[in-house]
């Protein structure tokens, strides 16, 4: 198991080009935007580093926030679509139709409720395109890995936040979806000149070392460590909207010196 590294008071002066952030749990506090988050957003944006949203919410609820936050783009559905600035939204997994793709989905989903009666959808499905999501309350960690076990024996994929549990095709991931984006938008941008961040399983994928070296993980990502394959490089002091604000105020250090 991975031990938990600070972040660096000194030493992390590299010409960064990009923050790609989880929102839940990461951004906020207790589930809300805060008037903070927005003055640490603009901040960066004043500091000249773009910042790009990597959510689990729905292709519906982030199409209308990626307009009202200074940001360069947001990522919806654990990699699944992509709202670029005053651009049309792409699809960043290989869905022939959309329609039979949500048809199946909702059937791996029954197959689920036959063993865990107690699953229901969360409110927000009916507003996605890639994957099907059900609320995490009540579920156990046992719970939860024996669904993850019967979602790989259907061929599906699965993973969990701080907010609820998704399904979806075999290969979507945060990581998967960024590195698209990074070749479709931010080209030449390596993605060791891009730092990422999160709390919680469903962005693993953006702690792979191989991948991004930059990572960081807010404090409560601590509340996941035991089950993550993957650990951040660094994580803040502070937990949710307050370890990315940790962040913003270390950069804006370096950026000075």
């Amino acid at each position: 198991m991975g031990e938990v590294q600070p972040l660096p008071t000194r030493g992390f002066s590299q010409s960064f080009k990009l923050l790609a952030t989880d929102m839940d749990g990461t951004l906020t506090r207790q589930g809300k935007f805060t008037a903070a988050l927005l003055n640490g957003l603009e901040q960066l944006q004043d500091l000249g580093l773009p910042v790009m949203l990597v959510t689990g919410r729905s292709a519906g609820w982030v199409n209308g926030l990626a307009h009202y936050l200074p940001i360069t783009g947001a990522m919806a559905e654990n990699g699944g679509v992509y709202f670029p600035l005053n651009a049309a939204p792409e699809l960043l997994v290989d869905i022939p139709d959309l329609v039979a793709h949500r048809q199946q989905l909702s059937e791996a989903f029954t197959q689920l409720q036959w063993r865990w009666p107690q699953l229901h959808e969360s409110d927000d499905n009916r507003f996605r395109l890639t994957d099907w999501t059900f609320d995490l309350q009540a579920l156990s960690e046992d719970e939860l890995e024996a669904i993850a076990d019967l979602c790989q024996t259907l061929g599906w994929g699965f993973t969990y936040s701080t907010v609820q549990c998704h399904l979806f095709k075999l290969g979507q991931s945060k990581a998967a979806g960024l590195l698209q984006v990074l070749q479709r938008h931010f080209a030449p941008i390596s993605t060791a000149e891009v730092i990422t961040l999160g709390d919680s399983p469903n962005d693993e994928s953006l702690f792979a070392p191989d991948l991004f070296p930059h990572s960081v993980g807010v404090a409560n990502v601590k509340d996941y460590w035991q089950h993550l394959t993957y650990h951040p490089a660094y994580v803040s002091q502070a937990c949710e909207v307050e370890g990315f604000l940790e962040l913003v105020t270390l950069l804006a250090a370096n950026a000075q010196n």
